[in-house]
């Protein structure tokens, strides 16, 4: 199932890095940009995420939220936050309950293979819950300014 834009994004309860669970609707009143990543640590995943942290300040001027999704575990997380000094909450989707239910897990070629996996999506939630913008397909180069726009 895929996202629609004006509908409910579905409410999700995840750990973070810390272990905290994590909820989307306790960011109502807050635009929050849900970012899912394949894997912490890998090249295109690390630039994703160090440009969602050289662009915090922007994100908190325009009352939005970043949360980065993956289906690392929450020590995976951790590691990911320290070493690249993420200041946004890094949430733990190991058994993909969320990718699937927001259309962001599956089919997509890697190398020239068919694999199952998550696919780069970025999707911002306004303030009352409901869907403003879905990023499919991401290509990392200029995808933060884009979302910034977005906002």
């Amino acid at each position: 199932m895929a996202l629609e834009i004006g509908r409910k994004a579905p409410d999700f309860t995840l750990l973070d890095q810390d272990g905290n669970k994590v909820k989307l609707s306790d960011f109502k009143g807050k635009s929050v940009v849900v970012f899912f990543y394949p894997k912490a640590m890998t090249p295109g995943c690390t630039r994703e995420a160090c440009d969602f942290r050289d662009e915090v300040a922007t994100f908190k001027k325009k009352k939005a939220v970043v949360l980065g999704i993956s289906k690392d575990t929450p020590a995976g997380q951790k590691k990911f936050q320290e070493k690249y000094e993420l200041p946004f909450p890094l949430l733990s989707d190991a058994d993909l309950e969320v990718q699937k239910g927001w259309g962001v897990w599956g089919e997509k070629t890697m190398y020239g293979k068919k694999v199952f996996g998550t696919i780069r999506t970025t999707v911002v939630v306004g303030r009352d819950g409901k869907v403003e913008q879905v990023f499919a397909k991401v290509k990392v180069d200029g995808h933060v300014a884009s979302v910034l726009e977005a906002l």
